[in-house]
């Protein structure tokens, strides 16, 4: 009988352990909550900016207010400038991006299975890398003069060597159990390759797509200022700049920041959540 008072005791112990499970929070919480953060991080910005122009640190016609600038973009985009431009910039950004991806991801294949490779190329991908790729651009010009073929090789140039590197730590950080575990079960070449190699590696080459786009978009922008053809973003920015026009210079500014952050929104940071969430690094 005492044995059933003191199992009943540590089985009443265990139930007052129990913790209520909270019910999931709604869609609408979600987004909230993702988004309070941000929109906090522009209201303090669009305060800061403003605080500048009634300080009049620098006269208005240098540094515009909030409302004339916002005016301004409301106005090209309606009068369809901007977007064309943004539409002819896009082109440029997913063709150079792309042809980016594809060397990238052969070379950092290559040079992560292969010690020969990675000891003639490895260092050289990496000095790739670090090259500022305004400095190509002289070099562009002279193999291809004033034209859309200059634009697309930096933009390339700039972003392939992240994208392999990338790759290339992605490989290197791999658990050897996962490489003989596959090697076990039979995956040996391509099927190692897709069945282990690129689903272990995803971490750090979405990681190195991330960069390479952000080296591709800076590329472009700057070939864009320094090859002016037809009409881009790069072109309104120049023409704003050759005009004075301080609203219109900052109104395509913001065009260009908002491209880079909608990107990483849509693409990379879910690319990002999903791989974490398939990893079990995310519960929620």
């Amino acid at each position: 009988m005492p044995q059933t008072e003191a199992f009943s005791a540590d089985i009443a112990g265990l139930d007052a352990l129990d913790v209520p499970v909270q019910p999931a929070p709604s869609a609408a919480r979600r987004l909230w909550t993702g988004a309070w953060p941000r929109l906090a991080a522009v209201v303090v910005a669009i305060g800061a900016w403003e605080l500048l122009t009634v300080l009049k640190v620098k006269p208005s016609y240098v540094l515009p207010g909030p409302a004339p600038v916002f005016s301004r973009l409301v106005r090209d985009i309606g009068s369809g400038l901007l977007l064309h431009a943004m539409a002819h910039t896009m082109w440029r950004a997913a063709i150079g991006y792309g042809i980016a991806v594809v060397i990238g991801s052969g070379l950092g294949i290559l040079v992560a299975r292969s010690r020969v490779v990675r000891a003639a190329i490895g260092s050289l991908l990496t000095g790739l890398q670090t090259m500022p790729t305004i400095a190509w651009f002289p070099f562009a010009i002279l193999l291809f003069g004033l034209s859309e073929t200059a634009i697309i090789f930096v933009v390339i140039l700039g972003a392939a060597p992240a994208i392999a590197n990338g790759l290339i730590s992605g490989v290197d950080n791999i658990p050897p159990i996962l490489l003989r575990a596959g090697r076990v079960l039979g995956a040996k070449g391509i099927s190692s390759y897709r069945h282990v190699v690129i689903p272990a590696a995803l971490p750090g080459f979405v990681s190195g797509l991330k960069q390479g786009w952000a080296f591709a978009w800076r590329s472009l922008m700057a070939g864009e200022l320094l090859v002016l053809l037809g009409s881009s973003l790069g072109v309104v920015l120049q023409n704003d700049r050759d005009n004075s026009d301080a609203p219109g210079l900052i109104a395509t500014m913001i065009v260009i920041l908002l491209i880079g952050i909608v990107v990483d929104s849509l693409l990379f940071a879910r690319a990002e959540t999903a791989i974490r969430r398939r990893w079990g690094l995310l519960t929620d």
